[in-house]
């Protein structure tokens, strides 16, 4: 059964290059609201809606990405670090639900809900005692499982390049200068280092147990941004030019973000992350970025450990919300939700011991979709 659609919001459809602009002049814009997101997402399946509202049409909006999986009729939609805003007040926010509630009842589609995720810092500047939480709540929303991390490491690129030397501890400032004494050096690759990205990738997944995406998801990304001119791939590499250690950055406004990166053993044994996290940082600031963002990982305490010696600080978001749109639906893919993220894992760990270029949504059961956006 269908909630009734609430009246009182406008939405208006963005066209590309206006909506990554709009992305990026957002105080919290994420490269995964950018198009190019949705267009590697296309890969899997996904399409994709860009709506705003508010003032002027362009204080509050989401690139929402949909999905119907067969045999279900009911289509999953999700705002992956969505919405971003100009302004983060009741209003706005209540305006944003109920016209995007009213713009996703009038898509063809049966969608069962909107999970959204936005990077709000719980009780930061825009969420003061829980106030924007507080909002959604009575605007509808209801707290969700989380998708994206929960929290995240983020280094402020404002101080000069000495202020960010002097921020790292002395350990990690020694083991960069140990690094550049014998020989390592970073180097900058375009396409042609997606191949060396890969296999150092798969072999981390493989020697740290964790779940990744398909050779063609990654090089679907690396294509789709690199076209904007918001991907780079860094190796910090030996003397004989062995690849040691990779960074997949991308960028989307002032923010530089490193979703994935790999380090191979003789990488470890030389400890060539710590230069090659530096070199990302400076270069980055270099490049006129204004935060440098280690995407999430803290849960684990060897690699929380790691980037916090790079200074910055830690920033825990409000977390993932859905505003159900069919009851119905959105109770069918509730129980799913656990039994299908321990399948993508498992199935992520196959993938990287054959290191086949397939889609692992292909061995997905139907209702994994948060892990797959």
């Amino acid at each position: 059964m269908r909630d009734s659609p609430r009246k009182g919001g406008s939405m208006t459809t963005l066209e590309l290059s206006a909506w990554d602009q709009f992305v990026a002049e957002s105080p919290y814009g994420s490269y995964l609201q950018m198009a190019a997101w949705a267009e590697a997402k296309a890969l899997n399946g996904w399409t994709a809606t860009r709506l705003v509202g508010g003032e002027l049409g362009r204080d509050v909006g989401a690139q929402v990405l949909l999905r119907r999986p067969r045999p279900l009729p009911w289509t999953y939609a999700y705002a992956p670090r969505g919405p971003v805003a100009r302004h983060w007040d009741p209003a706005a926010m209540e305006a944003f639900t109920a016209g995007i509630r009213d713009a996703l009842h009038e898509r063809p589609e049966r969608i069962s809900h909107l999970r959204i995720d936005p990077e709000i810092e719980a009780g930061g500047p825009d969420d003061p005692d829980g106030a924007l939480r507080a909002t959604l709540i009575a605007a509808g929303w209801r707290p969700a499982p989380t998708v994206q991390p929960s929290s995240t490491w983020v280094v402020d690129l404002g101080p000069s390049e000495d202020g960010l030397w002097s921020a790292m501890r002395t350990t990690w400032r020694g083991n960069v200068n140990r690094g550049r004494k014998a020989g390592l050096r970073v180097t900058t690759s375009g396409r042609e280092g997606m191949d060396e990205f890969l296999a150092i990738h798969r072999e981390t997944s493989l020697r740290a147990g964790f779940a990744i995406r398909s050779d063609a998801t990654y090089r679907a990304i690396w294509e789709a941004f690199d076209a904007v001119g918001a991907a780079k791939l860094l190796f910090a590499r030996a003397p004989d030019g062995d690849a040691l250690a990779t960074l997949f950055l991308l960028r989307c406004g002032g923010r530089v973000v490193e979703p994935w990166a790999g380090m191979t053993n003789r990488g470890a044994a030389a400890r060539a992350n710590y230069l090659l996290k530096w070199e990302a940082i400076r270069s980055s600031r270099e490049a006129g970025a204004t935060v440098y963002d280690m995407w999430g990982g803290l849960s684990f305490p060897g690699v929380a450990a790691f980037k916090m010696g790079f200074g910055g600080r830690e920033v825990r978001y409000i977390g993932a919300w859905d505003l159900v749109l069919d009851r119905v639906g959105w109770l069918v893919y509730a129980p799913g939700r656990r039994a299908a993220l321990r399948a993508w894992t498992v199935a992520g760990r196959a993938l990287a011991r054959r290191g086949a270029d397939e889609s692992t949504s292909r061995r997905r059961p139907p209702s994994d979709l948060e892990n797959d956006a």
